[in-house]
Order: structure tokens, then sequence, then C-alpha cells
């Protein structure tokens, strides 16, 4: 089950949604386990360039999955629902109560990058492809792109709740992709997501994409590297971990023991220790195909006539 708690965090499904074309695609899907794109586009009486289009919102907002398979005229791609429900929340509790910042994608707080590797500001690539050293180069703070192909990138998110105030929901929301030599749109690959060193789940990106030019990548990024990548929203709260929706795993606030004091790292991890170990992209503001760095935004409780205790969300008066 795809379960939307807030509506701003669901608002790429409800785009998705409002196509009475993908709206079919949905109700054949949940007729027929899965399907390939031929057959999709057959029925629909649409070209399959049109159906691609259509696929790609579906699959991007997390609503359908495609896998690859051999077929009797080549590799085909074959659809199916991601999910079997979908449920919205529509009551609104504390909206008010929140704060976000958009942190650069390349003001990483700590790394470890193996080639493939590099960095790009909107201007130029930062020393030598596949070198981690310029990981560490002043200039990295600049950093549009970067791309590694095993290890870790880490962010500080600010704290700022006041000692009334105790954590209701994280959500970080980045543009991310595999890394492939090259490009590939068919790579996947384990990305790991952790805050304070606990891990709250793992999600495959499909590939590393290179297929068309990305919207908004300076005019010099070669055509033959990557282009775009995924936007994904996290969410944790007293409910679990998501991603876009869908869980990713049991852990909750509470697990993290978060309060007003505590120091807020996030980390983003491909490991040796993973099925798909095929590296990642992570995209700033002037690449790929959304206008955004890494966005964090926190919502909070507001406890009147007390405190918060420590690791546990309970006024004291």
């Amino acid at each position: 089950m795809i379960y939307i708690k807030d509506l701003m965090s669901g608002i790429d499904i409800f785009k998705a949604l409002s196509s009475e074309i993908r709206i079919q695609i949905l109700e054949m899907l949940a007729g027929d386990e899965e399907l390939n794109l031929n057959e999709i586009a057959r029925r629909l009486g649409l070209s399959n360039g049109a159906v691609t289009l259509h696929i790609k919102k579906l699959e991007d907002c997390g609503l359908i999955e495609i896998r690859t398979a051999g077929g009797k005229h080549g590799i085909q791609k074959l659809c199916y629902l991601n999910k079997e429900k979908l449920m919205v929340d529509l009551r609104s509790k504390e909206a008010d109560n929140l704060y976000e910042v958009e942190i650069q994608v390349g003001h990483y707080s700590d790394y470890k990058a193996l080639p493939t590797c590099g960095l790009a500001t909107k201007d130029s690539i930062i020393g030598d492809f596949d070198d981690p050293r310029y990981f560490a180069d002043p200039q990295r703070i600049h950093a549009e792109i970067i791309w590694l192909a095993e290890g870790f990138l880490e962010y500080r998110i600010p704290n700022y709740l006041k000692p009334n105030q105790s954590f209701r929901e994280i959500q970080l929301s980045l543009e991310i992709g595999s890394e492939a030599p090259g490009f590939n749109n068919f790579y996947p690959s384990d990305i790991h997501f952790s805050i304070n060193e606990i891990e709250i789940g793992c999600w495959t990106s499909p590939g590393d994409f290179g297929d068309v030019r990305g919207t908004f990548n300076p005019d010099w990024w070669p055509p033959h590297l990557n282009q775009y990548g995924m936007l994904k929203l996290l969410r944790i709260n007293s409910d679990g971990s998501f991603i876009d929706g869908c869980r990713i795993s049991d852990v909750t606030l509470a697990d993290i023991q978060l309060d007003y004091r505590s120091e807020l790292t996030f980390r983003i991890a491909v490991t040796d220790q993973t099925a798909n170990k095929r590296g990642l992209t992570l995209f700033g503001r002037r690449f790929g195909n959304y206008s955004q760095h890494l966005l964090a935004r926190v919502l909070y409780h507001v406890h009147e006539g007390g405190f918060v205790e420590e690791g546990v969300g309970v006024a004291l008066k």
C-alpha cells in the first residue's frame, strides 16, 4: 500500500493521476500481472513513444515498476503495479509547525568515494575524473553534480528546535540515480539512507539515465554522461520510514531518539554488502530535471507549559 500522510508529499502521484490515459494504464495493470509496452500501446491505440511518456510519469512517482526480459524480438520492458492500494490522509495537523532548508549537494560534511567518481560545478569538472582526492577540494562546495561507484555522502541538517518542541517528521527530497561508466538506463543500484548512523531503509535506483539531456544541465556537459535522476521523497515519522509514500522500513523517529539538542546527519550510501552495487549520482539545482539541491524539511510538535523529555517527545509540566 502507498500511504500519503500529507498532501504535499503526494503531489507527484496526484499529477500522474490527472491523466485519463494513465488511469487506463493502471486499470490494465490491475487486471493483468504485467504487460509490455507494445501491448499497452496496442490496447490504447497509441504509439509506443506516446505510451512511454505516460509510463515514465507513473514509474517516477512509484505507482508502477518496470523490469526488462528477453522476448521473441529482443529485450522488452514489462510493466506492473508497484502497490495495489493507495491511501490518502486528508487531515492536516500542525501544518505551520515546520522549517525547511536547502543544502547544496557539495556541502557534504563527510564522504567516501571510489571510482568511477567525480564532481562538477555549473562551469566545469572539479579536478580529474575518477580521482577521489578531489572530493576534498575547496571548490567542492560549489558542486552541482556528484557521482561515485561505491561509498557515501553525508550531510549535516540544522536542528532549529526549541526546548518545548519535538520532532514530528523529517522529510528529505533529492534527485538521485545510479552511477554507470558513461550512462546506462538499466543499471539498478541499491542506495541506502541513514539518519545519525541508523539506517532507515534502502531504495533501488533503476538506472543511470542519459537517453535525453537533463533539463537544467549546462551546455558544456557531455551528452555521453549521465543526464538526470529521479526525484525521491524520504519521510520518517512515528509510523516508520517511507519513500514516495511506500514503506521502506519500520524505523521510526523514536528509534533515532532525537530532541532539540541532537545533531542531525543524513547519509546516502552504496556499500559492498548489497546485491546491486552500482553507485549513486546526486544532482543539484543546475543539473538534472529538477531545479533543487538536497531539500530537508522538519515538522515538529509544540508543547505548551514545559519542555520535552529527551528521546520520548513527552511534555513535562
